[in-house]
């Protein structure tokens, strides 16, 4: 692996000491680069997982679909601020819903929502 440039420096234990190039590795990475666009895209996906209560209606609707007063009930919330929310994830593509007569029932989109929620769960329970 050549080197374009190297120097020698200080630095903490989180650092290089030798700053060095690794060209063939950013050839690879670079082949699978995303672009930026797609980087945000994913940015804000990740987003609607930050906050707590998206995240507990993602975990109530991992679990099974689930009506608005249901979702109110166990979130212990109003349900202005739950529809406003699954208003967010519908838009998102995280929820869908369905309606049977005057209810609607909302569960995930898809089962990789599931996936994405369960593996960061485990990597949290893996780590102590």
């Amino acid at each position: 692996m050549a080197n374009k440039k190297t120097s020698v420096t200080t630095v903490g234990d989180d650092s290089c000491a030798v700053y060095g190039i690794h060209e063939e590795i950013i050839r690879t990475v670079q082949q699978q680069w995303p672009g930026a666009e797609s980087l945000e895209e994913l940015a804000e996906f990740y987003r609607l997982f930050g906050d707590k209560t998206r995240l507990g209606i993602i975990w109530a609707l991992s679990v099974h679909e689930m009506c608005v007063c249901d979702l109110c009930e166990l979130l212990k919330m109003q349900q202005s601020a739950v529809s406003h929310q699954l208003r967010t994830l519908k838009l998102a593509r995280i929820v869908r819903s369905r309606r049977e007569g005057k209810m609607v029932f909302y569960s995930l989109d898809d089962d990789h929502i599931r996936d994405v929620l369960g593996v960061g769960y485990k990597h949290l329970q893996e780590r102590g």
